[in-house]
């Protein structure tokens, strides 16, 4: 088994000092995002099981981040960063104000600040 390891030197996500942690910026159309693989990365090191975790748990993660922007609490004009727990992850999302991207970083909730 292999471990998932940092694979870029460039972060696409919210900046934290987490490790380990995914990281990405998602492009917001609407109510709806949209997951560019070649705008995210891992910081750090996610042993073999908590990376399969992680992506057992993206989709819902996703799901959460598409009601959070539907109701109101992202909005693409307002930097406001949301925490979402699902699985054994923390998500951390904000707009920064970009109108148009969503940053994310996502880690175990366990993971070291």
């Amino acid at each position: 088994m292999t471990t998932i390891k940092s694979s870029t030197s460039y972060q696409w996500g919210l900046q934290r000092n987490i490790t380990p942690r995914f990281s990405a910026r998602l492009i917001l159309q609407g109510s709806r995002l949209d997951f560019l693989w070649d705008r995210s990365g891992f910081v750090g090191s996610f042993p073999p099981d908590k990376g399969q975790q992680l992506n057992d748990a993206f989709p819902e993660i996703i799901k959460q981040l598409e009601n959070q922007v539907s109701q109101g609490h992202l909005d693409a004009r307002q930097q406001r960063c949301v925490t979402l727990q699902h699985a054994s992850f923390t998500c951390e999302a904000d707009t920064l104000g970009s109108h148009g991207y969503l940053y994310i970083a996502i880690y175990p909730t366990t993971a070291k600040h």
